[in-house]
């Protein structure tokens, strides 16, 4: 694995890979760049792909923390990215986290160095509030989500799976209540990752509120939501929809908050179609 000097001179690790227009895939919280590997051998034939671990995150956690891994730093070493290997017209790619990283990254550079863009189930605004509905749960006010950050430093992973299991998808809380091995090796892996800059991520996600910038967007744009998100109701894939000029919108109706990995020979398709 590969890596470049943030502006900062943090390392953030990253996995080059394939020929081809550039595509750079942005992974959600708490994940890595292995997020991606199911896709890969179909997106090396047709791009040079990098995967990156986001500050904080995988490998990159690994680093001595030079800067509070925010959402805004993170737009800003992926800027860092994009002028390390001289891309130009590059194709973004994020999901969930990822998602609201590259909104960051449009609204700190703008569209520029933007070829296409994806985002894979995210709201433009996490924390709900009288005005908005459309964000984790449609009932995640500035109490509940101090009251998640607050199970954070309790237990870490266990406040992340029970963020994952009570939301809208009726199979994750079955499971999770089942202690099914799958969420067992989840908790596992959970109990392995840095809760402190994790958190701090975490608080400047919930800050954030991106609404205005989906209208800025200028550059094609595919919007892939799971029809049976854990976070999100099918209206806010519609409001993001609405909002980005001439957005393209699938919606994978049996899938959760992860459709892509689910269903990934259509992804994988749908995606190299729409970059083609």
């Amino acid at each position: 694995m590969s890596h470049y000097l943030a502006d900062d001179g943090e390392k953030i690790h990253v996995q080059v890979s394939g020929e081809g227009s550039p595509l750079i895939l942005l992974h959600g919280w708490t994940a890595s760049h292995h997020e991606w590997s199911p896709f890969m051998r179909g997106l090396n034939q047709h791009h040079q792909v990098f995967r990156w671990d986001a500050r904080a995150h995988g490998k990159s956690s690994e680093e001595t923390s030079r800067s509070e891994p925010t959402v805004q730093r993170m737009a800003r070493d992926l800027q860092n990215l994009i002028d390390h290997y001289r891309l130009d017209k590059a194709n973004i790619l994020g999901h969930s986290m990822g998602a609201l990283v590259l909104w960051q990254y449009l609204h700190d550079f703008g569209t520029a160095r933007v070829n296409k863009l994806c985002f894979i189930d995210q709201s433009p605004k996490l924390v709900t509030d009288d005005d908005w509905d459309l964000g984790v749960y449609g009932d995640f006010d500035a109490e509940r989500a101090q009251a998640f950050i607050d199970s954070l430093h309790e237990d870490f992973a266990e406040g992340v799976l029970k963020l994952i299991a009570f939301g809208h998808n009726r199979k994750a809380r079955e499971d999770y209540l089942a202690d099914t091995p799958t969420w067992q090796k989840t908790r596992q892996l959970f109990r392995t990752l840095k809760p402190g800059p994790l958190i701090t991520c975490w608080k400047s996600l919930t800050e954030a509120d991106y609404r205005d910038v989906l209208r800025t967007i200028d550059v094609p744009t595919l919007l892939i939501y799971g029809g049976q998100s854990n976070f999100y109701v099918p209206a806010t894939a519609h409001y993001v929809a609405g909002s980005i000029p001439e957005a393209i919108l699938r919606v994978y109706e049996s899938e959760d908050h992860s459709p892509h990995l689910w269903q990934r020979e259509r992804f994988l398709k749908e995606l190299l179609e729409f970059l083609a």
